[in-house]
């Protein structure tokens, strides 16, 4: 993607608040901590989140970067959503989401060269689909949540132009548009408002 213009601080201030907006608006906030998962769980987990024919070869790593099994074919899955803590939708990431992920943790800009991909299968969390600050649910028309779908990064924002940003017009979208953290969602199934 184009660079966008916003200092490295500002960049960790938006993840910082999109983190705790994700899990303000998570179901499980405020509930008790439930019983941690084994490893066996959270492997089976996160195979749920690409086809088999992927998810079967590809390197299992935990949350906190643990590697539960390793994997040959240069995807990497993960049992929830590493920017969410407890979050339990899986994610199966190429190297290019992959690096995405680590910037988005850190805080660190990021650009490709490449196309990235990313399965969700199992579906997502409740977002705002044009700020990934914002963290109170309200009647925007904005607020979503995926069910499964595939996720998508360019080179070029250039790319992307003619898809809509409206959540709900049907077929690919963009979101988090004009910002860092900018990618396509590719929806599987009819989304429910």
């Amino acid at each position: 993607m184009r660079p966008i213009n916003m200092k490295t601080s500002q960049w960790l201030a938006a993840t910082s608040l999109l983190i705790a907006g994700l899990v303000a608006c998570s179901p499980a906030a405020g509930a008790p901590p439930a019983a941690a998962d084994t490893p066996a769980q959270k492997i089976a987990r996160a195979m749920l989140a690409a086809p088999s024919d992927i998810s079967g070869a590809a390197k299992i790593v935990d949350v906190d970067g643990t590697v539960l099994r390793d994997g040959d074919n240069g995807w990497t899955c993960i049992p929830g959503i590493p920017l969410i803590p407890g979050d339990k939708h899986p994610m199966c990431n190429d190297a290019t989401w992959t690096a995405w992920l680590k910037a988005a943790q850190s805080g660190t800009p990021f650009s490709t060269k490449v196309i990235g991909v990313s399965y969700m299968l199992q579906g997502d969390a409740m977002v705002h689909n044009a700020d990934p600050t914002a963290t109170k649910p309200d009647h925007s028309g904005m607020w979503v949540q995926d069910g499964p779908h595939l996720m998508m990064l360019f080179p070029s924002s250039d790319m992307i132009a003619s898809l809509p940003r409206d959540p709900y017009a049907g077929g690919p979208y963009v979101m988090w548009d004009k910002t860092p953290m900018v990618h396509v969602m590719v929806p599987i199934e009819p989304k429910k408002r």
